[in-house]
């Protein structure tokens, strides 16, 4: 017997047309329409891509700062030999040898991973453990820096890194329900350019195929084409 849809799905389903696709704006629209949880969902933002996952010149990675922060408190990690300038600078834990000790012993209590130049030589041989939970510090995320004050600034602040998956979807978080629409259009409209911006040199065919806004326990809601069809 096929699994019947939730009582919540289904008062979704009553609240809009999710046969529908919508600009943007309409889409956080429906999505406030929806009856909200008993906690502050995720308002997340998957997308398609055409791309192909095996090919190593097709990979999609980035990041981008979302113009109204992700209302997620995020715990930083820094791996640096300088851990009173780090915890200054805003970091939740710092430290080296004692932090790698740390996390190859299985203590995973951080969101995002900073690590300096110098450091990073060492923090390597943690890639085993941090690569699968994607902590592992990165020069292309923006997790590999000098400048440590400025890059636990913008973790801080909001900037999320996004990467493709094995079947070529990206999902980003873009907010809060608690967010004002207005504030999570502009979140996903950022997403959405800096994914069309990440698009493979190589790569020649329809790039961003879909793209569905949904929360936490919300059904997603289809982005018309027109939202990301130059890309």
């Amino acid at each position: 017997m096929p699994k019947q849809p939730s009582k919540r799905y289904r008062a979704a389903a009553k609240a809009a047309d999710l046969t529908k696709s919508y600009i943007l704006a309409e889409a956080v629209g429906v999505l406030g329409k929806f009856p909200a949880a008993k906690f502050d969902e995720t308002v997340e933002l998957s997308i398609r891509l055409g791309v192909d996952p095996t090919q190593g010149d097709q990979m999609v990675r980035g990041t981008t700062p979302l113009p109204n922060g992700s209302g997620k408190k995020v715990r930083v990690l820094v791996f640096t030999d300088n851990p009173e300038a780090a915890l200054k600078a805003g970091a939740d834990h710092a430290g080296l040898q004692d932090m790698m000790t740390k996390v190859s012993e299985g203590w995973l209590d951080f969101d995002v991973a900073i690590a300096t130049t110098e450091a990073m030589k060492q923090v390597r041989t943690l890639a085993r453990v941090l690569g699968p939970k994607g902590l592992m510090p990165n020069p292309k995320s923006g997790t590999v820096t000098d400048d440590i004050v400025a890059g636990i600034k913008a973790v801080k602040a909001g900037r999320v890194e996004f990467k493709m998956d094995k079947a070529a979807n990206v999902g980003v978080g873009v907010g809060k329900r608690s967010f004002t629409p207005a504030q999570i259009a502009e979140n996903a409209a950022a997403v959405i350019e800096a994914v069309a911006k990440a698009k493979p040199a190589s790569f020649k065919g329809i790039y961003i195929k879909s793209v569905t806004l949904s929360s936490s326990m919300s059904p997603g809601v289809q982005l018309a084409s027109t939202e990301f069809s130059k890309a």
